[in-house]
């Protein structure tokens, strides 16, 4: 049913609610009771000088009962309803449903934004007390320094008299432990504490890295008009604190360097303009694939003409570079879906993967990813060559093929049966 169609609900909820009587309210727009009933049910039509006489009666502005639920409310109703993986038979009413119902549809709403939120954070949580270094650096003090305590009590309890001298040997190694976890356990909750005040963390060279690069939305016009040098980015930069994070965010600043000035922004941009494709891209600026993709993934989004985002990883599986995208989960240490066409690429190395993807959850989006492995030494007989592989991420707008179901990762993945599991997911699929 259209909105405009739906004014008389709207009209009969706004009377209910503030508890006034449909003959009063026909009276004071003089009208006859029998033919508000008739308006309140959607068999009249009103505008015009009636419409703005039962508004202002009402209190509201003439819109709200013309317009009813914002369109953004309603689009809330139909995500959660898909969302819910079951069938809901009066999808097609939930405009309906917002507009007699405004108060329940917004708590619905809610609810759907606040289950996605907690996923999400769930997500981010798990991701990083699987694998954040900081945080098992911090547990193997605290377990070390407990182990160390409980083994001089033991001793000093279990055991008879003790020279004085070894007796206070011991007593010195229990009031240096116990002060060695006392500090250990206040740099725990400290790092917990802030951990929980948001995703901006900083102490990790990886994540300063990362925060440096979000700062500049992962372009640097100075550094490729030769305004600035990568030592005076990073030497100016306030999210480097360690001497890692300036090291690495030297080095992907000289590549990315090197990236622009063997293709220039201003001649891509008209190829992507001109709607050259990514294999011919590389041939047309000489370039290799892995070369060509870091650039796309360094254009904006203006100039590229969507979003886009970028993973980089050693033959480990340990990500070395990303750019997350919105709609694409992308775990901060590793540990990421086996089934991404970045780690298919690794056994083909030099060889192009393109798949088209979509990731397990609620807000399922699909992507064309483009992958590739290369060596990043020189072949040699007598070493194996080190490889890494990347994965350009591009949004889809209209899905062409049949896509490959993927995951984040094991731990918060919902998928059921898949053969490249590795654990258990704490998520179940009531979730």
């Amino acid at each position: 049913m259209a909105r405009e169609t739906l004014t008389g609900s709207r009209i009969r909820e706004r009377r209910l609610f503030l508890e006034l009587r449909q003959a009063a309210l026909a009276r004071q727009v003089n009208i006859s009771a029998s033919y508000l009933n008739l308006i309140e049910h959607n068999r009249r039509r009103i505008g015009g000088k009636l419409l703005v006489d039962i508004a202002k009666a009402l209190g509201v502005e003439p819109s709200m009962l013309t317009e009813g639920a914002e369109v953004a409310l309603i689009a809330a109703l139909r995500e959660a309803a898909a969302d819910s993986g079951k069938p809901v038979a009066e999808l097609d009413h939930a405009d309906e449903f917002a507009g007699r119902f405004p108060g329940w549809a917004e708590v619905l709403a809610g609810e759907h934004r606040r289950v996605a939120s907690l996923e999400r954070t769930v997500q981010v949580l798990s991701d990083r007390l699987t694998h954040d270094p900081h945080l098992a650096a911090s547990l193997h003090e605290v377990l070390s320094t407990a182990a160390a305590i409980r083994s001089t009590a033991s001793i000093l309890a279990e055991t008879g008299e003790l020279e004085q001298e070894w007796r206070d040997r011991f007593h010195r190694n229990l009031n240096e432990d116990s002060r060695r976890l006392a500090e250990s356990s206040k740099s725990l909750v400290s790092f917990l504490d802030q951990s929980s005040t948001g995703s901006e963390r900083r102490g990790v060279p990886q994540e300063e890295v990362e925060a440096f690069f979000t700062a500049h939305d992962y372009h640097f016009a100075s550094l490729e008009q030769g305004d600035v040098s990568p030592e005076e980015l990073v030497a100016s930069a306030p999210e480097l604190q360690s001497d890692a994070a300036r090291s690495t965010a030297l080095a992907a600043l000289n590549q990315y360097r090197e990236d622009a000035e063997k293709i220039p922004l201003a001649e891509i941009a008209q190829a992507v303009t001109n709607g050259v494709g990514p294999a011919n891209l590389a041939v047309l600026f000489r370039s290799d694939l892995p070369q060509l993709l870091r650039r796309l993934a360094a254009l904006p989004e203006d100039v590229l003409g969507q979003a886009s985002g970028l993973v980089i990883c050693d033959a480990s599986g340990a990500v070395l570079f990303r750019k997350p995208i919105a709609g694409f989960a992308l775990p901060r240490f590793g540990a990421s879906c086996p089934l991404w066409p970045l780690y298919a690429a690794l056994a083909r190395p030099q060889v192009p993967v393109r798949r088209q993807v979509v990731q397990h959850g609620r807000n399922a989006a699909v992507f064309e990813c483009l992958a590739i492995a290369w060596p990043q030494t020189p072949p040699e007989f007598d070493s194996d060559p080190v490889y890494r592989t990347m994965m350009l991420i591009l949004p889809v707008a209209e899905t062409q093929a049949e896509s490959l179901a993927v995951g984040s990762s094991c731990r918060v993945c919902m998928a059921r049966d898949c053969v490249a599991r590795r654990e258990p997911s704490i998520l179940d699929e009531e979730f």
